[in-house]
Order: structure tokens, then C-alpha cells, then sequence
């Protein structure tokens, strides 16, 4: 069985959320697929991995860099896993087929509440898992940004 959790954005931007979460996903040892919704955003998200905190470091790499196999993040706007991750993440719209989802360990779909077609999505993704089983969790943000779990 696999895990899902969906962020439900409220107070901050994918930007800024996404790579505290890389980093807690990243610290496990674990390696990570980056689905994003087209080429231009992994290319604009690559290079903001690079450069959102001169204190930070997440090592990743997409299509244009290469050495898929050896990048313990790789972004990407298709469903391949050419590094071998056990957790998945979609942001901006990504998406992934339901049934497709066992291969990974953990999912984590990261939504904005001003993208409706991502929210519409994500509702209709989450009735999927439930209906297969899967173990679902639903994260939102408080008035301070911080996530709570809502049942």
C-alpha cells in the first residue's frame, strides 16, 4: 500500500513550500521523482533548487542535465522514474494514474488553492486512492502557514 499526502497550499506559494518538503523527503535517504506539469516549470524548478537558500543543499538534476540513475531528485514533466525513487511528488497540476501509483512508497501532491483545475483534480485523485485503498492524508495550512493534518 501506498502513502499519499496532499498539501493543500493556502498561505504560502510551491516555491517556497516545496523545497522544505524536497528536504524532509530528501533527508530519509530515499530518492525522488519531481513530477511537474510542463517542461518550462522542471526547467524554472530546477533552477530555483539551485538557488531558493544559500544555506541549503538538494542535490537534483532533469532532463537537460543528465545521469538520470545517479540523481537522488529528478524533475520531470512525464511519468518516468529513471532514478529508481520510491517517493513521488506532483506539483503543479502533475498528475498520475491512480492505478500506476504502487511502485512508490510514499506520494506527495502538492496543490495551490487559486489553481481550480489542480484543486478539482486532486479531489477526484483522492476519491481514486480511497476507493483502492491506499493510505490518504490531508495536510492544510493554519493562519501561520504551518501544516495541520485535517481529517
Amino acid at each position: 500500500m501506498t502513502r499519499v499526502d496532499f498539501y493543500h497550499l493556502q498561505k504560502s506559494d510551491i516555491e517556497t513550500t516545496l523545497p522544505k518538503l524536497l528536504d524532509k523527503a530528501y533527508a530519509t535517504g530515499k530518492k525522488i521523482v519531481l513530477k511537474v506539469g510542463n517542461e518550462e516549470r522542471v526547467e524554472f524548478l530546477n533552477t530555483h533548487l539551485w538557488t531558493y537558500d544559500e544555506q541549503s543543499f538538494l542535490p537534483h538534476g532533469s532532463k537537460k542535465d543528465g545521469n538520470a540513475e545517479s540523481q537522488p531528485i529528478w524533475l520531470t514533466s512525464q511519468d518516468d522514474n529513471p532514478n529508481s525513487a520510491t517517493i513521488l511528488f506532483l506539483v503543479d497540476g502533475a498528475r498520475y494514474e491512480a492505478d500506476k501509483i504502487s511502485s512508490f512508497e510514499r506520494v506527495l501532491n502538492i496543490f495551490d488553492d487559486n489553481d481550480k483545475e489542480a484543486l478539482n483534480w486532486s479531489r477526484e485523485f483522492w476519491k481514486q486512492l480511497k476507493a483502492q485503498d491506499n493510505e490518504c492524508y490531508y495536510w492544510q495550512q493554519d493562519e501561520k502557514g504551518s501544516w495541520q493534518q485535517k481529517a
